[in-house]
């Protein structure tokens, strides 16, 4: 199962989202774009129980913009979180025991300003995410060193 977490109306804030609506139909995926309220999946991840709960977001890592990283549970904050109803790190509490192995990933934005559509180096890191996601690769997302 993969959450995309974001708001669309922030530009690259919204890269989880894009990445989860890119995913939707994809063989082995359960997806769901919870947009700004990561809350609001909480029912359905408590209800299905998945193996594997992977969480997109925008997150702050000081890498350039569109690379994308593994990070541990105890990195939350660095996810945009702040955004979103609920503390992330909070809401990962409760997923936490919902499903049998959580995944945090982050993709570096560039601009978080008010608009809309991603910009080119966070659309083609999403890209190469999908890509990765599609093929059931994510042993192979690097982690945040």
């Amino acid at each position: 199962m993969l959450i995309g977490v974001g708001n669309p109306l922030g530009r690259d804030d919204g890269v989880g989202v894009y990445v989860a609506q890119a995913l939707s139909g994809a063989p082995g995926w359960r997806v769901i774009p919870a947009g700004p309220f990561l809350e609001n999946a909480l029912g359905l991840v408590k209800r299905e129980r998945p193996e594997l709960l992977v969480i997109v977001d925008a997150a702050n890592m000081g890498l350039p913009p569109g690379e994308f990283r593994r990070l541990p549970l105890e990195s939350a904050p660095r996810m945009l979180g702040s955004t979103h109803g609920l503390p992330l790190d909070f809401l990962l509490g409760l997923l936490k025991d919902a499903a049998r192995e959580v995944t945090l990933v982050g993709i570096q934005p560039r601009d978080l300003s008010l608009g809309e559509g991603l910009t080119p180096e966070v659309r083609k890191g999403a890209d190469e995410l999908i890509s990765l996601l599609q093929e059931v690769a994510i042993e192979t997302i690097p982690w945040l060193a």
